[in-house]
């Protein structure tokens, strides 16, 4: 099959970027899902979207190819450009130019008046058959959905016209330049930005998660059902789990995002990965249980991040900080960061922060961030603790020190 730079399916593809050019581990001959020749050709394709931020390294095994971007150059995600690839047939094509010509801004069209202005034009420009009204219809219900038909009654009889937005987009070219870059399915403001005659581009960002990119038709369809309570079916590594969706999550320090949902076969509440989901099946609606919102707040209590550990068991933990008496903001930052646990003043210059956790072993990051003023600590399960001793003795020892006793 020759080149082209098209694709019918986001999910291969999807796939394929992440394997070899994000995570950057895979040889041309690990590349089992086609021929060499197929291979070949998916290479061609991603670097006509990427080849400004590609990079090779040789090793024994053969030549590795990934991606290299300073976010300090990069004003638009270039993972955008693959959303812009989707291919479509000569036919579909026709329709949707046709359509949109012949439907009026005012005034609507029944559905005969369509399919013979159709009929009239592909009889003198175009070659084959017209299509079918149930086409039509289909085409026309798909428009309505995306906003760019309205559909109205006139008697008995349905008719159709044109949408008419009475957005100034041109007054939203900088939201629109920051949402593309910054926020959750920025690929919407990326394609509202080529609606305009120019863009913003002067945002630059320390952290920039472009590749949260690859991620939007998973993210997409996940919003979608939870905004109407329906369950979905998650393929994630060829298994099979159908769960409801309930809040999102992104990591402020990786990027990454999660869904948080509930099982309705095991009652329970857990996180996935959105890159490491494979697609999604949206199903039925589902009315939830009318304890499930308090469940999920005290879920949400106990859990740091969205690691649930045993989710049977909770963990404790203390730890006593040291904050001077002209050292408020130290006090200020336990209560902004305290998330699920609380604080309490001892004296004057000590504060103690205590929580009940499933998981404590994944607080130790922000843990680590208070050494040097942390005067007492105490962890109910002992891995967390002898994590933190052995911490400070490997510190201790960077700098020449004796062994730390651990209060």
């Amino acid at each position: 099959m020759a080149y082209s730079e098209l694709i019918t399916s986001f999910s291969r593809i999807r796939t394929y970027m992440r394997s070899f050019y994000v995570y950057g581990f895979k040889h041309r001959g690990e590349f089992d899902e086609k021929s060499a020749r197929g291979y070949d050709n998916e290479r061609r394709r991603v670097e006509s979207w990427l080849g400004d931020y590609m990079s090779f390294a040789q090793d024994e095994d053969g030549r590795r190819v990934f991606l290299s971007v300073d976010s300090r150059a990069v004003s638009v995600n270039p993972f955008y450009r693959a959303f812009r690839a989707k291919s479509f047939t000569d036919r579909d094509i026709m329709l949707h130019f046709q359509l949109l010509d012949i439907l009026p801004e005012s005034d609507g069209l029944p559905i005969f008046e369509i399919m013979e202005e159709l009929a009239e034009r592909l009889n003198t420009f175009e070659e084959g058959e017209a299509p079918d009204e149930s086409t039509v219809r289909k085409k026309l219900a798909e428009y309505e959905k995306l906003g760019l038909v309205t559909k109205a009654k006139r008697g008995r009889e349905t008719v159709y016209c044109r949408s008419i937005c009475p957005l100034n987009l041109g007054s939203w070219r900088e939201a629109a330049a920051f949402f593309s870059e910054a926020a959750p399915l920025g690929a919407i403001g990326s394609f509202v930005q080529e609606l305009l005659p120019e863009t913003a581009d002067y945002f630059r960002f320390k952290h920039h998660y472009i590749l949260n990119a690859l991620d939007s038709e998973i993210l997409c369809a996940l919003a979608e059902a939870l905004g109407e309570s329906r369950l979905v079916e998650l393929d994630c590594d060829s298994r099979h789990s159908q769960v409801l969706p309930l809040r999102f999550y992104i990591s402020t320090q990786t990027g990454r995002q999660y869904v948080l949902a509930w099982s309705p076969r095991t009652k329970r509440f857990s996180f996935w990965r959105l890159d490491l989901i494979d697609s999604v099946k949206i199903g039925e609606k589902l009315t939830p249980p009318s304890e499930l919102q308090d469940s999920l707040r005290e879920f949400q209590h106990h859990v740091w991040g969205v690691s649930t550990g045993n989710r049977d068991t909770l963990e404790h933990l203390e730890m006593t900080v040291y904050a001077g008496l002209d050292e408020g903001f130290i006090v200020q930052r336990l209560e902004r960061e305290k998330r699920g646990g609380t604080i309490e003043q001892l004296d004057d210059t000590h504060w103690r922060f205590s929580i009940d956790a499933y998981d404590t072993l994944e607080m130790m990051p922000w843990v680590r961030t208070f050494t040097g003023r942390i005067t007492a600590f105490e962890a109910e399960n002992p891995v967390v603790r002898a994590r933190f001793v052995n911490d400070l003795e490997v510190m201790s020892a960077m700098y020449g020190g004796e062994t730390v006793a651990v209060p």
